[in-house]
């Protein structure tokens, strides 16, 4: 299986992952810094009604392996139930975010909270602020959307 719904996503993310780069292409241990308007944002073929995620690579790829990224997730975006099969932890930086068990209650998640959401563990994800959401997850496996049965 692709890491999104679609092959087309799988492969812009692709190429904006490779156009980007990660720490650094020669050593992917050295520093670097990298201003917010300098990460380069492609899609992830994640949609709803209300738009598609977004993706913007700090480290890693996250199409092949531990990665850091960073996601746009439009206002009022509801994920379907799905899972992912590496855990991975979230990190709210604008907007309010919710990630819970399918079904379970919301949990606002304002600016600087956390997550953790358990591989193969059915879950929503949703931007529940009146303006676009951004998270930055760390994964350190590859990422996958599995819409859940």
């Amino acid at each position: 299986m692709t890491p999104f719904k679609n092959l087309a996503g799988a492969l812009a993310l692709a190429a904006l992952v490779t156009a980007t780069g990660s720490a650094s292409a020669a050593d992917p241990r050295a520093s670097v810094s990298r201003p917010a308007d300098q990460i380069g944002f492609g899609p992830t073929g994640v949609k709803t009604a209300v738009g598609e995620l977004k993706a913007g690579p700090a480290y890693g790829d996250l199409s092949k392996g531990k990665h850091g990224t960073f996601i746009r997730m439009p206002a009022g975006f509801v994920s379907d139930p799905h899972i992912h099969t590496e855990d991975y932890f979230g990190i709210v930086i604008s907007g309010t975010g919710v990630n819970g068990l399918a079904g379970s209650a919301d949990i606002p998640l304002p600016q600087g909270s956390y997550w953790f959401q358990r591989g193969k563990e059915k879950h929503v994800t949703k931007c529940v602020s009146t303006s676009d959401c951004l998270f930055f997850i760390y994964q350190p496996g590859k990422f996958d959307y599995v819409p859940a049965k």
